[in-house]
């Protein structure tokens, strides 16, 4: 018998804000929100962005500018600046000055007069110059002499060639709000994320590890490619050049899986299944397969499934501009025919399936918690959605390693195909629609289009609406599949599926005969999508697509299997839960919540447990580990 995956909470960070009550969500479709919903949204960032305080009565609003004494006047006095400081935007220079981005220039000083130093023997140079005396003066001390020329490295500065990425608002520091012991950003963005994604999900996690063996629950994520800022890999392989001190922490803390292994040893102390899956921008898609195959096949009962990704760096940009994948200044005022880019050139740098001239980096960290349906009901947790399946292909044989295949008409069709079976085909055709992976190249401006339009006219879909997020976000690498899935689940509680907004018209070679794109938001309703398809075209042929059913559908679903008195159980205990919940939103809203990190709490040793061999006990785990084993391949026994 299979489970269903469902989806009982969700959160995180990324440019939009804070995901978790569709906070993120909302800010791409603002100008459609009541006042009333706007205003919480534009509060809720402002608090992430360190610009306002609220007192302890909730009745006054602290600002640089002064006190405001209702939320109606405080939105009026910062509702432009909170805008302006999300969503793509010019760097920021708490990232780099993208104006005096600094690089080690390579030179060579003359000697006017011997030049004299010392180094040890592990400092020397596997081959010694020829203009290089050495003179031992102790045990691995040597005094160097030089003549003629001496190689050096100078510190120099550049204007950077692209100015433009999709960031965390403006003043979102995640590394102030705990103990972040010199993590890596991208770390510092896991706790929060996390963090934000279990308490979003109103049953403390204690409960729902209470209600499982410990040995039920799993988590997996990871990113595509580690943590490259100085904290982690990018200072491990920079420091030794420029001469500064490799540190202890920037080896272990620059792996791409450190995400689940911080959220298990800080976060919820979790001795379940874990790992993290890399699939370059289809990471997050992978992570998800192994939760959703996990619950589905009865291994496991509550899954956290993340990624977090922090490639806002003036070395991983200067990579992919290398590769011709990035908007550069100078291609930006080709395409907007300008001498000069303004901040709203850059706003808008990033035009997926619309004239182009390649993508926008992003940083995000997107978690989502899962668990089987029995389990949800008993626990009346959240209803969100729910995801049947993950489908991954990779693509063939390939020409060159980063260009497109055949891959992702696979994994696409699968996904269509499995909705129809599910749901039927009607539904797929009138009430379904893709986040595409929509990168904003020329190049996957044609591919991906083709790959949906394609699949659209197979299932005889007509009018496919497709959403293309990153307009707005920018591409937050193995994240993106996050994003795209806290932006649909906004979709079934506000009615609207994003527009491709940013560009006025659609490029000439894109394929669309049977697709529906928009620059404006569409508005199908709470109840009016079925199901999305989230889609992912990674670099190396690393393709994943996941139908993802609609929490109205997943209602339906559990009612008909567990029948009408178990669904009114859910009902009763889900009231408590949503309170809960919303506690928590308007909590952080104010700024009083901070992540939950758990330094020195509770460590075990192997002393502490109580083996049998039938079951382990773990002091402060209520439910025991069962280790009995059937003999899987009894067949081949007899």
């Amino acid at each position: 018998m299979s489970h269903l995956p469902v989806i009982v909470g969700f959160g995180g960070i990324n440019p939009a804000g804070r995901s978790s009550f569709h906070h993120s969500y909302r800010r791409l479709i603002i100008e459609k929100l009541t006042p009333e919903a706007r205003a919480a949204t534009l509060l809720s960032l402002a608090t992430i962005s360190n610009l306002v305080t609220v007192t302890k009565d909730q009745e006054h609003y602290q600002t640089e500018l002064g006190e405001f004494h209702s939320l109606a006047s405080l939105v009026e006095s910062i509702s432009e600046q909170v805008l302006k400081n999300s969503l793509i935007r010019k760097i920021d220079k708490q990232h780099f000055d993208v104006n005096a981005m600094t690089f080690n220039k390579a030179t060579a000083l003359k000697a006017i007069e011997p030049l004299c130093f010392s180094l040890t023997k592990r400092q020397l140079p596997n081959v010694i110059p020829e203009n290089w005396q050495l003179e031992e003066l102790a045990d691995n001390l040597f005094k160097i002499t030089v003549t003629g020329e001496l190689p050096v490295i100078l510190p120099d500065t550049k204007e950077a060639a692209v100015k433009t990425a999709g960031q965390l608002p403006t003043g979102f520091e995640p590394g102030k709000l705990y103990q972040s012991r010199n993590h890596p950003r991208n770390l510092q963005m896991t706790i929060y994320a996390a963090s934000d994604a279990i308490s979003s999900c109103g049953i403390p996690f204690e409960d729902i590890a209470d209600a499982v063996s410990p040995d039920d629950i799993a988590v997996y994520a990871s990113n595509s490619i580690g943590q490259l800022d100085d904290l982690g890999f990018g200072g491990l392989t920079k420091y030794p050049s420029i001469g500064k001190r490799i540190t202890s922490k920037q080896m272990p803390l620059g792996y791409a899986q450190m995400p689940a292994d911080f959220v298990n040893a800080y976060v919820i102390g979790n001795v379940g299944s874990t790992g993290g899956s890399l699939g370059a921008c289809a990471t997050f898609l992978y992570n998800l397969r192994n939760g959703v195959q996990d619950i589905r096949e009865g291994r496991k009962k509550v899954v956290l499934v993340g990624g977090s990704d922090a490639p806002i760096t003036p070395e991983i940009i200067e990579g992919f501009r290398t590769m011709g994948a990035l908007a550069e200044d100078k291609d930006l005022k080709a395409l907007n025919n300008v001498d000069e880019l303004t901040d709203e050139h850059y706003r808008t740098s990033c035009r997926p399936f619309a004239e182009n001239c390649g993508f926008t980096i992003g940083e995000s960290s997107q978690f989502v918690l899962l668990m089987n349906d029995e389990l949800a009901l008993e626990l009346g947790a959240q209803i969100h959605g729910a995801v049947p399946d993950v489908f991954v292909n990779a693509d063939g044989h390939k020409k060159s390693i980063s260009a497109p295949g055949i891959g992702n008409y696979i994994t696409l069709s699968k996904s269509a195909a499995l909705i129809s079976a599910i749901l039927g085909k009607e539904s797929l055709q009138q009430r379904s629609f893709v986040q595409a992976h929509g990168t904003s190249t020329p190049q996957n401006r044609v591919t991906e289009s083709h790959v949906i339009n394609q699949v659209a006219k197979a299932f005889a879909i007509d009018k496919w609406p497709v959403a293309a997020i990153k307009c707005y976000l920018g591409h937050s690498q193995g994240t993106a599949g996050g994003d795209q899935l806290a932006s649909s689940l906004g979709t079934w509680a506000y009615g609207y599926i994003p527009g491709i907004a940013t560009s006025e018209s659609f490029a000439d070679d894109v394929h669309q005969s049977n697709l529906l794109l928009s620059r404006e938001h569409l508005n199908v309703g709470v109840t009016g999508m079925d199901s999305v398809i989230l889609n992912s075209k990674g670099f190396g042929g690393n393709n994943a697509s996941a139908p993802v059913l609609s929490p109205h559908i997943v209602k339906d679903m559990l009612l008909n299997k567990h029948g009408a008195e178990k669904f009114k159980q859910w009902q009763t205990l889900n009231v408590q839960v949503d309170a809960k919940a919303q506690a928590y939103d308007a909590s952080a809203c104010r700024g009083e919540v901070k992540p939950s990190y758990k330094f020195n709490h509770n460590v075990l040793e192997g002393d502490d447990l109580t083996i049998t061999d039938s079951q382990i006990d773990i002091p402060g785990y209520k439910n025991s580990i069962d280790i009995s084993q059937a003999n899987p391949f009894d067949d081949y026994c007899k």
